[in-house]
């Protein structure tokens, strides 16, 4: 686990904020409180990475709403929501909108430690996805128009002869161009280029 990571609580009840932050603190991770989303979200910009853990129900903003907001803002910070017996509904609804888990009082120990530690994973594997997702992007972009063609008829598994034909290039020259995808998308072999080219976000940037 990241020992920079921090756990973001956000609860307007101090003795479940305090409870909280005694429990994760004796398992060595560092803790900021916050008694409002409101008061969270002031100070989003400069969150350190980690996750959140937020109450379902609280004044002003509650944890769904707060959870939608940091989607929207496209901050990376995991959220686990705490609810009660009688939330479960809206937890399930918390977790379509894209928290990781939640949390039912009265809470037990280790899961509230499992649930930090797999969301602390999580962010992890976000982080080193967007970081392949930006550098092969970076690579796309020194394709040239034809380049990004012949790409895109070798991921949907055309052949030489087919995307040269779709490209009205002769057999050698198609061969030229697909020398240079390799070279400049720095892939060894073809099933790596297509590794490279199905990263969601690699996708999308394509289209």
């Amino acid at each position: 686990m990241p020992t920079d990571s921090v756990v973001h609580i956000v609860d307007d009840d101090e003795a479940v904020r305090k409870s909280l932050a005694f429990l994760l603190g004796t398992a060595q991770l560092s803790v900021r409180s916050y008694e409002t989303a409101v008061a969270f979200l002031a100070n989003i910009e400069c969150a350190e990475r980690g996750c959140i853990v937020t109450d379902l129900r609280m004044p002003e903003i509650d944890g769904l709403e707060l959870l939608r907001r940091v989607k929207s803002f496209r901050i990376d910070l995991p959220v686990i929501i705490i609810t009660g017996h009688g939330d479960i509904a809206l937890a399930r609804t918390a977790l379509e909108a894209g928290a990781v888990d939640f949390l039912e009082k009265p809470f037990d120990d280790e899961a509230v430690l499992a649930a930090v530690r797999s969301a602390f994973s999580q962010h992890e594997r976000d982080a080193t996805q967007e970081a392949k997702c930006l550098d092969v992007q970076g690579r796309l972009a020194h394709l040239s128009n034809i380049e990004r063609q012949v790409l895109e008829g070798l991921i949907a598994g055309y052949s030489n002869k087919t995307i040269a034909h779709d490209l009205k290039v002769s057999s050698r020259t198609l061969e030229i161009y697909r020398a240079h995808v390799m070279t400049k998308m720095q892939a060894s072999n073809l099933s790596e280029l297509v590794g490279m080219a199905l990263i969601p976000s690699v996708l999308n940037e394509r289209s």
